[in-house]
């Protein structure tokens, strides 16, 4: 079974998210539980919490299909002591923050290494960011998303997202979430050849790392590195790969999260995936 929606807005609290989703017709969905371009926030309420808590189970949203993501800011690999450690507080609070709303996973993009230092020195650093957050936590997976390879920003490659797990020594509390747009901006054909990608993936990371799906389209080419989301099928990955998608029982049983950039149509969206499984 597809366990489908969409980045929800938590304006107004926390507790607003499983509501938000469950107007949009979702059995899964992803927040942020503080504001993500900020690097401080208030704690949450203990009434927060509650209500949270309440409105999932009001509307059945199972914790397994919750995938919240943490701030933009945070940069796990950053190359410079006052950044790195300054995203390391902030990467401990949001896991503090998913520990308190019963939350079993977070989210996150693996970091950048800002043209300072290598690819390897920046992985190292994502790991070793992990293993210490995990260490002062319970109960919550890191999920390392991949990326387009825009900038300096790592975790485009599957090896790369492999040499972070291999070095993370919880392995049972570190997992990956494909994002369909950065795979193919990336450089991953999963449009043409689909499933030499998904083997090559299972090859290099293993499918029993995989957490989660942001499921979007994509506007710009195979191997642009460039990350610009579009509307389901109307953009270069189309329709065909979501029939695929919808009926790959690989992608059973975890969040598939929409991030399309047109949030009038999710409700349509989801609907539409449905159709197809």
């Amino acid at each position: 079974m597809k366990f489908i929606g969409a980045h929800v807005s938590a304006s107004g609290g926390v507790e607003a998210a499983p509501v938000n989703a469950h107007e949009i017709g979702a059995n899964a969905f992803a927040l942020f539980t503080k504001n993500q371009r900020q690097w401080v926030a208030k704690p949450l309420t203990e009434e927060s919490i509650k209500l949270f808590k309440e409105n999932c189970e009001k509307y059945a949203l199972d914790s397994r299909y919750i995938l919240p993501h943490d701030s933009y800011l945070i940069n796990l690999g950053h190359p410079e002591v006052e950044g790195l450690e300054k995203s390391r507080a902030a990467f401990l609070d949001e896991m503090q923050r998913c520990e308190q709303l019963g939350l079993k996973l977070l989210n996150f993009h693996p970091g950048s290494h800002l043209n300072k230092i290598s690819v390897e020195a920046c992985l190292d650093k994502v790991a070793e960011s992990i293993n210490i957050t995990l260490n002062k936590t319970k109960g919550v997976t890191a999920v390392i998303e991949n990326t387009a390879g825009q900038g300096s920003n790592v975790g485009n490659e599957f090896w790369q997202l492999k040499y972070i797990i291999d070095r993370v020594e919880d392995k049972t509390r570190v997992g990956v979430c494909l994002d369909t747009c950065h795979t193919y901006s990336a450089g991953y054909d999963i449009v043409t050849d689909y499933d030499n990608v998904f083997k090559e993936f299972d090859a290099t990371v293993g499918f029993n790392y995989l957490c989660g799906i942001h499921l979007n389209d994509t506007k710009k080419a195979l191997g642009s590195h460039v990350d610009r989301h579009d509307s389901i099928g109307k953009g270069l990955l189309g329709m065909d790969f979501f029939k695929r998608f919808m009926k790959d029982e690989r992608f059973d049983n975890m969040p598939i999260i929409l991030e399309t950039p047109d949030e009038s149509l999710w409700i349509d969206e989801i609907q539409l995936l449905r159709s197809l499984e």
